[in-house]
């Protein structure tokens, strides 16, 4: 599909992500309010994963600026407050006769992925025609802000669990 000028039209970009995104929001959208069993030693791996591409990220096309390298840390910051109210949200139960872990993801958890996505999708439309975008970011500087927003946000996330879900289990055995 072509524009005017020749270039591609970006509407098939937006249609294809937007049934992407869709089809992820509905499997995740099952999970809400089933009990499922946590398994505290492999809360580790997304966190490692994450820290991998970001890492990764970080050394292939560091930051140009000061100023992208101090939003990265911001980023971070805030992703860390957010992953530990989201890992708050989650209800993590133990059952003492078992003692399994088990955690049941709110409708607010959801909601809370769900507005994320949502600003990180209208991100891209802050850029404009020439490359220029928020405050003078390139889409590369952009994009290095949102790789530390999330790395933070899911090793607190998933931190904050092991954590409960320890507490918790250590309850259970003590009663």
């Amino acid at each position: 599909m072509q524009g005017s000028a020749g270039a591609p039209t970006p509407l098939i970009g937006y249609v294809i992500m937007a049934v992407v995104l869709v089809l992820v929001l509905a499997l995740r959208f099952r999970s809400v309010g089933r009990e499922r069993r946590l398994r505290l030693g492999q809360l580790w791996l997304v966190p490692a994963v994450i820290a991998a591409v970001a890492i990764g990220a970080f050394v292939v096309t560091p930051p140009a600026r000061p100023a992208e390298w101090i939003a990265c840390a911001v980023a971070l910051a805030i992703g860390v407050a957010l992953g530990w109210q989201r890992g708050r949200l989650i209800h993590i139960s133990v059952d003492p006769a078992t003692e399994e872990v088990r955690m049941k993801q709110s409708m607010m958890a959801f909601l809370f992925i769900v507005v994320l996505i949502a600003l990180k999708t209208s991100m891209r439309s802050i850029a404009g025609a020439s490359g220029a975008t928020l405050f003078h970011f390139s889409p590369q500087g952009i994009s290095d802000v949102l790789i530390a927003l999330m790395a933070g946000l899911l090793t607190a996330q998933r931190l904050e669990m092991f954590l409960r879900a320890r507490r918790l289990l250590a309850e259970a055995r003590g009663a």
